[in-house]
């Protein structure tokens, strides 16, 4: 296995337009005119050594990006990724969301969230070969699926001989290629300092994807090893851990135009999809998602008052819900608005004339997007009824016998066959998933989610109805609101998974003791699984197939691109990427101009007095009186609070730290504006705008509103 190897499309002569582009490491030096020019200050090679600086300092949370700022593990990442944490040690009584949090010495510091993990990418080795050497033309879709992921399982069973290392085998380009990511996982993180939600969430919703923006998204992490330095679970006896690199903060931060650059880990955009892929998705998909979301939301508000222990139990959930569906929304207003399928419907034209010219490119392309398009389309009968089950695991009960019951049958297996997220490397992330459901569940609110989901169920087309289901509630027999509600109802109060001991002892039960079970809600899961192991299967089938014919796509994009001097980077997939660019305003609309910097008397002039512009009084009155500090900004002559830059990121970005010219902390980008949203499918440089919190403004709001000066001392600040 060779390590950064890359196909011969791997950038040596293509050009960037604009600052589009997720690139991986190893593909910097391809582009090192571009970030030279753009104004990078370090050697661009110095980028590709993932243990080195300033790669080694950048970590990832599993779902967001986070960085190490101290040489005794502080980590530095968003409000609303340590969010859940902060969710998870609130109660009523002590409601660390509306109040902040910070540890003034290591023993105040709490554990975040059961099952939270900091990664830190220490290798990435092609596996390429490996992958494509097991897979023959003749194989059915099930056959090429089992062997891509038994060889996958292989290569990371190997890679994590040593139990202190996480892996993962992660394709690019539809499965052009294959990588292997190996990382230190840290299995001991504990929440430090996240101010209160009047200042990490100021705008809530209302502001989310918008600008101007006044939002201090930042909060802090510590990881924590045991006494030899290795890996080790929650331990009062841990001490910090010292990574080998770590990101001076610059509190002279950035001016207008200077260079900028995130480093972090980007989830998923979907630039190379085809015509046909875009447009059910604008039209169906995300409008209907949409809708699920704001019907939970509803459900949720209706059935909590703000600062109960039910709404702080959903919160975490809330924001999500919220996020995406405001998300989603703007993704439809700019197809809507724009060109995006046009422009996909030409391409895909003019791909087919660029194949045709040369009969060399027919043989090897020419049946391409047709395979692909069809096995899309099969693939599009079913998503009614697949996205309706997909909202119905927001139900902690059902979702919670579900897997339950599945781990039991796949503890019969061999461990190297059972599926993903029921092998032994799994177990402890399983444990604390089990944990962490009490936190985050109310039964009534659970019932009413379920409920709330039927009644999109029940006007499926009958012949994607689950018979075992229907058969289960009597649905079989007509839909009664009531009757349902009344066995909900039973079930909720007869089942024991609510409790914490019961779902742990599941998890060591044979699958005849779940078929034996008189608990209704594992009852539920055994009788329905065979017709969801059945939809199991036609997706791995179909998912198979795709898999024969989207490299294949992707390999005729990325040639017809490079013909074009077109830029060619893979699609975001969680793994490590650079994007770089300048702090820049721009124009959202005819005669509008946004200025990039937002300062401190934004806040005063948004502030209400109600949520979610209600910033503490304290601060407020900071404000009025110009108590700066030495954080103020001559340009501004105030404190700046967020600014824009023209960086391409997407969602798992946030949190990713912001570096100068120098690589050093200069801020946290945590959003996008909102004309920018669709640029997971469609990337627009003039209007392409990412949200940076300042970090003028956090060192302001920690020493002056929440006297977090430990944490600034600990810190090695420049200028």
């Amino acid at each position: 296995m060779k390590k950064f190897a890359s196909l011969c499309f791997a950038l040596a002569s293509t050009a960037t337009l604009a600052d589009e582009g997720m690139w991986q490491p190893h593909q910097l030096p391809n582009i090192a005119n571009k970030l030279v020019d753009a104004g990078l200050e370090l050697n661009p090679n110095s980028l590709t050594d993932l243990t080195g600086f300033p790669m080694g300092a950048i970590v990832s949370l599993g779902g967001c990006t986070a960085s190490f700022v101290s040489d005794k593990g502080l980590v530095a990442s968003n409000h609303h990724c340590v969010y859940g944490s902060v969710q998870y040690n609130s109660t009523e009584q002590n409601n660390l969301l509306k109040n902040g949090f910070l540890a003034k010495s290591y023993n105040e510091e709490l554990p975040a969230t059961p099952g939270s993990r900091i990664y830190v990418t220490e290798e990435i080795t092609s596996v390429t070969e490996v992958i494509q050497a097991a897979l023959t033309s003749d194989m059915t879709g099930a056959d090429r699926y089992n062997s891509i992921d038994l060889t996958s399982k292989s290569l990371i069973a190997e890679c994590e001989s040593d139990s202190k290392y996480r892996c993962r085998v992660v394709n690019f380009h539809g499965g052009l290629e294959y990588y292997l990511f190996k990382q230190l996982m840290i299995r001991d993180v504990r929440l430090v300092h996240a101010p209160a939600s009047s200042i990490g969430k100021y705008g809530g919703d209302i502001d989310n994807w918008m600008w101007p923006r006044h939002t201090g998204d930042y909060g802090f992490y510590r990881a924590y090893v045991g006494k030899d330095g290795q890996p080790a679970d929650y331990h009062e006896d841990n001490v910090p851990y010292e990574p080998k690199h770590y990101l001076k903060v610059n509190k002279s931060s950035v001016e207008e135009n200077d260079y900028i650059m995130v480093l972090g880990y980007p989830g998923t955009t979907n630039r190379y999809r085809t015509a046909l892929e875009v447009e059910n998705q604008f039209t169906w998909t995300y409008p209907q998602a949409k809708a699920y979301r704001e019907e939970l939301i509803d459900i949720i508000h209706a059935n909590s008052a703000p600062g109960s222990d039910v709404r702080i139990k959903y919160e975490s959930t809330l924001a999500g819900l919220a996020n995406y569906a405001k998300n989603y929304g703007s993704m439809i207003e700019s197809y809507n608005k724009g060109t995006t399928l046009a422009r996909k419907k030409a391409l895909e034209i003019q791909l087919k004339q660029w194949i045709n010219a040369q009969p060399q490119r027919q043989q090897k392309y020419g049946d391409a997007l047709a395979g692909l398009n069809r096995l899309i389309q099969q693939d599009q009968q079913t998503q009614a009824r697949d996205l309706i089950l997909g909202y119905m695991g927001y139900s902690k009960m059902l979702s919670t016998a579900e897997s339950l019951y599945r781990l039991s049958l796949e503890k019969q297996k061999p461990n190297i066959e059972r599926k993903r997220g029921y092998q032994e490397r799994d177990m402890a992330k399983f444990e604390q998933s089990m944990k962490a459901v009490n936190r985050r569940f109310d039964a009534q609110m659970d019932k009413n989610i379920l409920l709330a989901m039927f009644k999109h169920y029940v006007q499926l087309p009958p012949n994607q109805r689950l018979t075992s289901l229907d058969k289960f509630f009597g649905l079989d027999k007509g839909f009664n609101q009531q009757q349902l509600k009344d066995k909900l109802a039973k079930m909720y109060q007869a089942t024991k998974l609510g409790e914490l001991d019961a779902r742990l002892a599941w998890m060591n039960k044979s699958p005849d003791a779940f078929r034996n079970s008189d608990d209704p809600f594992i009852q539920l899961a055994v009788s329905t699984f065979a017709e969801r192991k059945e939809i199991e299967q036609a997706s791995e089938e179909l998912s198979g197939n795709i898999q024969a014919y989207r490299p294949k796509y992707m390999a005729a994009i990325i040639a017809y691109f490079s013909a074009q001097n077109l830029p060619v980077y893979a699609d975001a997939n969680s793994t490590l990427r650079v994007t770089y660019g300048n702090v820049k305003g721009y124009s959202p609309q005819d005669g509008l101009l946004a200025t990039p910097f937002t300062t401190l008397e934004g806040i005063l002039a948004k502030d209400t007095g109600e949520s979610p512009f209600d910033a503490p009084k304290k601060q407020l009155s900071l404000i009025s009186e110009k108590h700066y500090g030495e954080y103020a900004s001559k340009a501004l002559g105030s404190v700046p609070v967020n600014f824009l830059g023209t960086l391409d990121i997407t969602g798992g970005n946030s949190g990713s730290p912001t570096l100068n010219s120098k690589a050093e902390f200069v801020g946290l980008v945590f959003d996008g504006v909102y004309e920018s949203i669709i640029g997971d499918w469609d990337y627009d440089p003039k209007l392409n705008r990412s949200i940076h919190v300042d970090v003028k403004y956090m060192l302001w709001v920690m020493e002056h509103i929440d006297g977090a000066t430990n944490l600034i001392e600990e810190m090695d600040i420049v200028e």
